[in-house]
């Protein structure tokens, strides 16, 4: 009988880590959460989303030092366990594992909403199951099979969005309508119709669309040289998202007025194809959006089973989640990390605002989880230094004050989203700390200090 691994194989290539964070990162974001930010700043959402870049250069100046150093499938959960302390590295896993399955639960649930685009009359929920089953199978194999799914999702939508900014600056440039052009960034109330405070929190909506480039740090567990392949990635990665979502906002606020880009009913993509009147090239966006909705799933789906997997190596959770089938894949903690596809079921079979309400929920714990990646690169950086640690081949610059700049800017995020149709993200995520908290106590009392130190250094 063929034994089962024990520990994550190390197949990943630097192009797959590349596509499978553009892959998380590049979906139902900018493809249908751009028209939320849209309609919430107006034209000033390029400056929002180009705040929200500078946020996660930050971030991946951080993380990709400390990732270097620790290249393990807990990743920022083992840093901060171990330069902050085990309860820290408790909440951050947790977080971000929570943050991934309620991802996952909005891209399913954006792809309801896409599928009404060629079949009004079915249920969402019916899409839902359907899509989800695949993507369940692609991640119950290989960790290749699942990297060579993802590159070619990645490669199907990144060619998409190279076509749109050609076709759009060919719109904009190559025309002499007075409705296509820059006074479009101008008219109808202004750059700034609602002023900052618009533009602020489309600042929150654009960090979901990044949200999945920290997934590079994940995927180092399994990444063949993850000297070299994880800071190329990381950078590769922050400088194309960056590009691609500053340069295709702004073609599609000059091609159509910003009212009508904005809301989340359809993606502000096929709009921008249904207004042009182009034969058949709406149906052609929507399945590429879809595409990209399936992409990002298919990548949070990875990301959440292996932090389930780091939390049971560490035993924050029980060790069944830790077992590998013979392709080397964690099976159980592939079914635990499906919950949020039944939760977007159920939203979507009851309520016409799952999108808005599951991005809310989830958005917390990726925050939480990235403000901690600032706060461990504080003591990462100190206790490093101070152990005469080996000389990275990445250092973040600007160390203290441009990681303590980052952090700032997401703490005062997360703070506003109070005083805005956003309240769900700390109307979920404080009673969520306080719940991880009372777990965390029960779970040490149940785990004596000496075994419960050697297990985490095993998992380090």
């Amino acid at each position: 009988m063929k034994e089962h691994p024990t520990e994550l194989r190390r197949d990943l290539k630097t192009r797959q880590l590349t596509m499978i964070a553009m892959g998380c990162a590049i979906g139902t974001g900018l493809f249908l959460g751009s028209g939320l930010a849209i309609s919430l700043a107006g034209p000033s959402v390029l400056v929002s989303y180009a705040i929200g870049a500078f946020i996660v250069l930050l971030l991946m100046g951080c993380l990709a030092e400390m990732t270097v150093a620790h290249p393990t499938s807990g990743s920022f959960g083992t840093i901060a366990e171990k330069y902050i302390g085990p309860y820290a590295g408790f909440l951050v896993r947790y977080s971000y594992w929570v943050a991934n399955v309620l991802a996952i639960g909005v891209e399913v649930s954006a792809i309801a909403i896409y599928m009404k685009y060629w079949f009004p009359d079915v249920p969402g929920y019916i899409w839902i199951f359907v899509f989800a089953a695949a993507l369940i199978y692609i991640n119950a194999t290989t960790v290749n099979t699942f990297a060579t799914f993802e590159y070619w999702f990645s490669v199907i939508k990144i060619s998409a969005i190279l076509m749109f900014m050609i076709l759009g600056a060919y719109l904009v440039f190559g025309s002499s309508s007075p409705e296509i052009g820059p006074q479009n960034f101008t008219n109808d109330g202004g750059f700034m119709p609602f002023g900052f405070s618009g533009l602020w929190i489309a600042v929150f909506i654009s960090l979901f669309s990044f949200l999945g480039t920290e997934l590079i740090a994940v995927t180092a567990g399994e990444a063949k040289d993850p000297d070299v392949a994880v800071p190329k990635a990381l950078k590769a990665t922050v400088f194309r998202l960056s590009t691609f979502y500053v340069i295709t906002i702004a073609l599609m606020l000059m091609i159509v007025p910003w009212q009508q880009a904005g809301g989340v009913d359809e993606s502000p993509f096929v709009k921008v194809m249904e207004m042009l009147s182009i034969p058949g090239a709406a149906g052609i966006m929507n399945f590429i959006v879809l595409t990209a909705a399936l992409s990002a799933m298919n990548s949070q789906l990875y990301a959440s089973t292996r932090m389930m997997y780091s939390l049971s190596k560490a035993t924050y959770a029980p060790r069944m989640f830790s077992r590998l089938n013979a392709k080397g894949v964690p099976l159980f903690a592939l079914a635990v990390s499906t919950l949020g596809i039944f939760l977007a079921a159920v939203i979507s079979s009851q309520s016409s605002v799952s999108y808005p309400f599951m991005m809310g929920i989830s958005m917390f714990g990726a925050i939480f989880t990235w403000f901690m990646i600032f706060i461990s690169h504080l003591y990462f950086r100190k206790a490093w230094e101070r152990d005469g640690g080996r000389k990275l081949p990445v250092r973040m610059m600007g160390y203290p004050y441009l990681t303590a700049l980052g952090a700032l800017l997401l703490f005062a995020l997360v703070i506003t989203t109070w005083f805005t149709d956003f309240q769900i993200v700390l109307k979920f995520g404080i009673p969520w700390l306080i719940f991880l908290t009372i777990a965390y106590v029960f779970w040490k009392r149940n785990h004596p200090p000496q075994a419960d130190q050697t297990n985490r250094s095993q998992s380090l």
